[in-house]
């Protein structure tokens, strides 16, 4: 795995983030009111906010619950995913633009219960080829083989691709870098943007939240005490 791009649920499973991420877990599987929620997007404001680690994190304490994910990097103008978890770029476009298998195309991760599909080479009309009908039944094909898919879709407001799939997904989870100086009508206009193409904003992850230390303290001896009465 890239070492950039810090998998911390896995690598530090008792750190405080790890829990964090735990903690959205637990509220991503009760967030279900009409209906199941298998397709979830993960998009952010602007670029640099930490969305694909983000989706990556949330997809490996899903997997550890035992559910069946798939991670699908539908970013496809700066893809990252293949870097995260070290795998073959080969993935959704190929898939959009040649006639092949889905199954041929997802890739294991080394971490229990989560495959990864990669995002394929990157085209010069992203846009057009996630609205397309072979996109649909990507989706399809990929909800069959899974519990959870965690899809990584570029920032909203820079282009229209996360809009192109918001009504396609059974809900959004906007990715905010709380360190970041955003124009304060950058996140509104965000969730404009989602809610006008009929997707379901689940909620927003504050990302790169300063942890204070007394709280760190309380995780990590929480977790000895634990291991000392197993």
């Amino acid at each position: 795995m890239s070492q950039h791009y810090q998998l911390i649920v896995q690598q530090d499973a008792k750190s405080p983030i790890a829990e964090a991420y735990r903690t959205l877990r637990t509220n991503i599987q009760f967030a279900k009111i009409d209906g199941e929620l298998k397709t979830l997007m993960f998009t952010s404001a602007g670029p640099g906010e930490g969305k694909s680690t983000t989706a990556a994190n949330t997809a490996i304490a899903l997997a550890q619950s035992g559910k069946k994910v798939i991670v699908v990097d539908c970013d496809l103008r700066k893809p990252v995913q293949h870097q995260i978890f070290n795998r073959s770029k080969r993935g959704v476009t190929n898939f959009l633009v040649e006639d092949l298998v889905v199954t041929n195309l997802i890739q294991d991760t080394g971490i229990e219960n989560l495959r990864v599909l990669t995002s394929g080479p990157i085209p010069p009309n992203p846009s057009e080829l996630l609205g397309a009908a072979r996109m649909q039944e990507l989706l399809e094909a990929l909800q069959a083989q899974s519990d959870y898919l965690i899809i990584d879709v570029p920032p909203v407001v820079a282009v229209t691709d996360a809009c192109v799939l918001a009504s396609k997904v059974d809900g959004i989870l906007l990715v905010l870098d709380s360190s970041a100086v955003h124009p304060p009508e950058m996140a509104q206009r965000a969730k404009e943007l989602l809610t006008n193409a009929n997707g379901h904003l689940l909620g927003v992850i504050l990302n790169r939240v300063e942890i204070e230390e007394e709280h760190a303290y309380y995780y990590y001896y929480y977790g000895n005490e634990k291991k000392k009465k197993a």
